[in-house]
């Protein structure tokens, strides 16, 4: 799908998120409280971006993954707004940005914690996977 073509499709909020760096309210958003086996991919692309197999509960309030279901679709960049440093996380085609990662993960699992937006994420249940297109992602769900 054309990018400029799925930006007009996105919600207010989407479109805040991932396109001007926004971020969602904590604790109140789709995706913090939701653990249904699945995939999530960029709301803008589509490309697969973290699985359910890596999501946890930080108590951060958005939705917290241990890695990127494939680390060559996120990009890391050096974020200093709002008076902090932080690591931004984007989605590598659409340029999306997705939230940011901290080293205060669950260290048996590499310590890192990818906070993410819900509004950057669409949620593509196991049992949707191949009709949707993403059978290849059946693999990590067995």
């Amino acid at each position: 799908m054309d990018k400029e073509k799925r930006l007009k499709e996105l919600t207010e909020l989407q479109y805040y998120v991932t396109q001007q760096n926004g971020t969602e309210p904590p604790f109140r958003n789709e995706f913090d409280e939701h653990f249904e086996e699945g995939l999530y991919v960029d709301i803008v692309s589509g490309k697969p971006l973290f699985s359910s197999k890596d999501k946890y509960n930080s108590g951060c309030g958005w939705p917290a993954f241990t890695k990127p279901v494939e680390a060559e679709e996120v990009t890391e960049h050096f974020d200093t707004s709002h008076g902090m440093r932080r690591v931004e996380v984007r989605s590598k085609e659409a340029d999306s940005h997705l939230g940011h990662v901290f080293p205060d993960g669950p260290a048996e699992y590499g310590g890192l914690r990818y906070c993410i937006n819900s509004a950057a994420l669409r949620f593509i249940p196991v049992d949707q996977l191949e009709k949707e297109g993403y059978g290849d992602y059946l693999k990590y769900f067995k």
